[in-house]
């Protein structure tokens, strides 16, 4: 599968970011890549030229000194890993079910929240939202009363994203936060506890249109259609193998582990290094620990600090959720709050893992249980909305369970989803919850 040129000249920017992320001093680089661009040559020499810079890219030795804190294998992030092993507690069939459907159904809730405004960052969002008098945000966002105008300068979400709009929703809408879920609950399905990376890929390659993959599953998609084998599909020409991707994959590992945090994250592991290296791989991690947390603890902070300890402690990502913990997150205002995150991690492109990470902590902290509070706070928060009202929800909707989440939020879904997956679409979300439920590991 060919890339376009575009995508290339894309891909080397943010390589470059990539790089100077990771420590590196790279001035000279992007200084000779402003020449590569500025240069009035031929599209055929500019090409050569690109590809040639590239491939430097490629060969250029990372000086990051901080590699050893953020490693990228099982072993390494295991050994470096404070987790302490506790007892399994017993639960009935019947509180498994409730919790994992409230997943199902919470997750659901979020995503098709922050769905219509993705891509529009926090300033648009609410000047968006305040000109029909719905700022702040405390129900499905609605395109009654917005002017033209400011739909022309803010449009919606062209994936779905009038669908998603209070007015017109029928459903959950098809949403790669969603597909995932469904993606991994069948490949638990087809092979039981032995699943490999092997098969996480070759199912995407099965079961996933190729254009509904974006960033780093992009990346690892083509590569795998050209031979790559992981890590390699990973790591291949990938400057998205830091971003959230891995992230948003994280849940069913969760749900199929309760209170078995050390086995989401594992398996959490085989997903991730698919397309994401390092702090990409720590927040599918954490936020699959997280969700198995969710059914045993019944405190955010508790959640979190569980979820922590199988995060590298020196990693960037570990000192992200550790920030978010030092600040007054329950006493000052939500806006005093992301503002505090964007002077901190606002460096970070919109859909990076970490500063997504630090928002989505950040509002489960701030709702002090409301499920409302939390997926209305990260989506006005802005950066990747759908995909931090998906996590959000999920495990606000796993920590309460079904019959707590508000009717306001669930019904409007009709317990039915869109996808794009083979053999998943117009699911009920009922289902999908049951057959996850079925393959759970727990005590009754």
């Amino acid at each position: 599968m060919k890339i376009s040129w575009l995508e290339i000249s894309q891909r080397i920017k943010n390589e470059l970011n990539q790089l100077e992320e990771e420590g590196n001093n790279i001035s000279e680089l992007r200084t000779e890549w402003q020449q590569i661009e500025n240069a009035k040559v031929s599209v055929d020499d500019f090409k050569n030229n690109a590809e040639a810079f590239y491939q430097k890219l490629e060969n250029y030795s990372s000086s990051d000194k901080n590699f050893e804190n953020e490693p990228s294998s099982w072993d390494e992030i295991l050994s470096q890993s404070n987790f302490k092993a506790s007892e399994v507690p017993t639960f009935s069939q019947s509180f498994i079910e409730d919790r994992i459907l409230g997943g199902w159904l919470g997750r659901s809730a979020g995503c098709l929240l922050g769905k219509p405004v993705e891509k529009t960052q926090r300033p648009g969002i609410k000047e968006l939202l305040s000109s029909n008098k719905t700022w702040p945000i405390s129900d499905y966002i609605s395109g009654v009363g917005i002017p033209d105008s400011l739909l022309q300068k803010y449009p919606w979400n062209r994936h779905s994203g009038k669908e998603s709009l209070k007015e017109n929703i029928e459903c959950m809408t098809e949403d790669d936060d969603m597909n995932y879920s469904m993606i991994n609950l069948s490949i638990y399905e087809n092979f039981g506890d032995e699943f490999s990376t092997e098969n996480i890929i070759q199912t995407w390659l099965d079961v996933m249109p190729v254009l509904t993959t974006y960033t780093a599953e992009r990346v690892a998609y083509v590569n795998a259609i050209n031979g790559f084998l992981p890590p390699e599909t990973a790591t291949n020409r990938n400057p998205y193998r830091e971003w959230i991707g891995a992230q948003i994959r994280a849940d069913v590992w969760g749900w199929m582990s309760p209170a078995q945090p050390a086995r989401a994250a594992e398996f959490a592991w085989w997903d991730a290094r698919v397309s994401h290296v390092r702090n990409g791989i720590y927040g599918e991690i954490f936020f699959a620990a997280a969700i198995a947390a969710s059914f045993k603890l019944d405190k955010v902070q508790d959640i979190i600090n569980e979820a922590l300890s199988f995060v590298p402690p020196k990693s960037r990502f570990a000192k992200a959720i550790r920030f978010v913990l030092s600040i007054p997150v329950q006493e000052q205002s939500w806006d005093d709050t992301v503002d505090s995150l964007y002077q901190k991690f606002g460096m970070y492109h919109w859909v990076h893992t970490i500063n997504n990470a630090a928002l989505v902590v950040a509002a489960l902290l701030s709702a002090k249980g409301n499920y409302e509070r939390a997926i209305c706070n990260v989506v006005m928060g802005g950066w990747d909305t759908d995909c931090n009202g998906a996590t959000v929800g999920s495990i606000m909707g796993t920590m309460l369970g079904a019959k707590k989440l508000p009717s306001k939020w669930i019904d409007p879904l009709n317990n039915r989803i869109r996808s794009s997956i083979k053999g998943f679409d117009n699911a009920l979300l009922s289902d999908l919850a049951k057959r996850t439920a079925k393959l759970s590991k727990y005590s009754h």
